[in-house]
């Protein structure tokens, strides 16, 4: 029998994947329809017309794939730290280390998203 929370991290797998497989129908319907995403550089985005939004016209950058380093589940909420390696919109190549943190549903889906850069900032 699955946990809810290898379910959870299983959602969060599909997540990346969708993403990076340029799916936005499908990421975006992994999310409340009230879901709020936060992202360093953006005003928060809320429900799925803001992050289809973003992911169709707002996000820098243009292919590249997740690497999950360390996913943590516990009910309710998901970690994730990773890296991404991809192509930025302006052609320069990029790669980042990342962290978010999911919040997700009674339903599994998720209702809110937090993501963290490791670049020097200040």
């Amino acid at each position: 029998m699955t946990s809810d929370a290898e379910k959870s991290i299983r959602r969060v797998e599909r997540y990346y994947d969708l993403v990076d497989r340029d799916d936005i129908p499908g990421l975006v319907s992994l999310f409340t329809a009230d879901a709020v995403y936060e992202r360093p550089g953006y005003p928060p985005m809320r429900g799925m017309g803001d992050l289809e939004a973003f992911y169709r016209n707002d996000r820098v950058i243009v292919s590249g794939k997740h690497f999950l380093r360390d996913v943590v589940a516990e009910p309710g909420r998901v970690a994730v730290h990773g890296d991404f390696e991809g192509l930025l919109k302006d052609g320069r190549s990029v790669r980042v280390r990342f962290a978010d943190f999911f919040e997700l549903a009674d339903d599994g889906r998720f209702s809110r998203r937090d993501t963290f850069f490791f670049t020097p900032l200040v």
